[in-house]
């Protein structure tokens, strides 16, 4: 197992193949030199990720970390990616759901992609989390196939069944993604670092 700050993380899950974790970190704010951390994150993906990658082929993970075209690429791949977010500090589900609310709407917005259809299906993720509470150790993960533009989010929580929505609309989908792999503006620079740094080793292989 690897450990993300004393959470366990398999290095390997099988989704309809074998994924593997090419980087971790976590989410936290800092209050008053005060250090909160709220999730612990895993991303999962293809090895075959780096076949799609290898114009920064040679680059040091400290570079490819300031590089938001890398991590477009990356997102762009077409290759299947799981996300695995681990709850470290309890919080409402809906707290969660207006934080994802935001980062999505913000960057949809900024592409000029915010319509109707978005809003909608947005919506529908957010009332998703709604009536959830994260206690410590649940779990969130994100699954994004590698042929089509969906996601499938579950939950799960201790003493309680599997929670799942399907979110099919394209716009929404990429910038969930971009909200955990989105290089720069990413929700957890830990994580991006970690991703540059393990995707620098795997192109020199």
């Amino acid at each position: 197992m690897v450990m993300v700050d004393e959470i366990p993380f398999p290095p390997q899950i099988t989704t309809t193949k074998p994924l593997s974790l090419l980087g971790h970190g976590i989410t936290d704010i800092e209050i008053h030199f005060l250090q909160i951390k709220f999730t612990a994150i895993g991303v999962y993906l293809e090895p075959e990720v780096v076949g799609h990658l290898q114009q920064w082929k040679g680059k040091p993970g400290n570079v490819l970390a300031e590089d938001d075209e890398f991590f477009e690429a990356l997102i762009n791949a077409p290759v299947e990616k799981f996300l695995r977010v681990v709850v470290i500090k309890e919080i409402k589900g809906s707290q969660y759901g207006v934080q994802l609310e935001s980062a999505v709407r913000d960057r949809l917005a900024a592409d000029d992609k915010y319509e109707e259809e978005e809003e909608e299906a947005l919506e529908k993720v957010v009332e998703f989390f709604q009536s959830k509470y994260f206690k410590k150790n649940s779990i969130i993960t994100y699954h994004f196939p590698a042929d089509s533009a969906t996601a499938e989010i579950a939950f799960t929580t201790e003493g309680k069944e599997e929670a799942k929505i399907k979110v099919e609309n394209a716009n929404v989908v990429e910038m969930i993604k971009k909200w955990y792999l989105g290089g720069t503006r990413g929700v957890s620079a830990s994580t991006i670092t970690s991703l540059a740094n393990a995707l620098s080793t795997e192109l020199c292989k």
